[in-house]
């Protein structure tokens, strides 16, 4: 143990908006999942974070292959429910629309923003976790611009992303200051002036 508050920690660490994804093997297990991130583009790499003392976790470890379902923000319900402790393993995939993964057959769900299928190359001891790094062997989507946002968590909470009325007259110094043809600004270029300063900044957490 160390002199860290485990409740400070949590709150803390909280703070660091993450994606959801649910992980799921051939076998028919899955769980919710946020201590997921891409480690490599060549190979492609990514690594999930699976608690120990998880049903999960030794599944996961002994199929070896895994199916990563990156769930939109109107998938809250799936993430509650595969996130749930005790829920039944059997058909606990039955209310939700999946098929198999075409590359290691896991069932990957059918409205998932995107989805990547790998297989385990390495495992590491992350304390009370396991790291569990696979390599990518199948990518499946986006399928087109049109897609829903993706849900995410933060602070203990689900949230969703919405777009920020930045562009709006008055909404920020620079939005009155670039107003097109100010300053001989053409419109065009104003606009991508405009979106190069807040690109980073065009979604707020709802």
């Amino acid at each position: 143990m160390t002199g860290v508050d485990p409740a400070a920690f949590r709150a803390a660490a909280g703070q660091f908006a993450s994606g959801i994804v649910v992980v799921s093997t051939p076998g028919g297990h899955a769980m919710t999942v946020s201590a997921f991130t891409s480690v490599s583009l060549d190979p492609p790499l990514v690594l999930f974070c699976a608690e120990k003392i998880a049903r999960f976790h030794d599944a996961v470890l002994a199929e070896g292959a895994w199916a990563v379902s990156i769930l939109a923000e109107d998938d809250e319900k799936t993430a509650r429910w595969l996130a749930l402790r005790g829920r039944p393993l059997d058909g606990q995939l039955d209310g939700v629309a999946h098929h198999p993964g075409p590359a290691t057959g896991a069932p990957v769900l059918d409205d998932a923003l995107a989805v990547l299928e790998c297989r385990t190359t390495a495992v590491h001891d992350g304390g009370d976790h396991s790291i569990v790094v696979g390599q990518v062997e199948a990518v499946t989507g986006p399928a087109g611009p049109a897609l829903p946002g993706p849900l995410v968590h933060y602070s203990g909470a689900y949230r969703r992303l919405r777009l920020a009325p930045i562009f709006a007259a008055g909404s920020h110094p620079l939005a009155d200051w670039m107003t097109p043809g100010r300053w001989g600004v053409p419109r065009g270029l104003c606009a991508g002036i405009l979106c190069d300063c807040f690109a980073a900044d065009s979604y707020v957490l709802g």
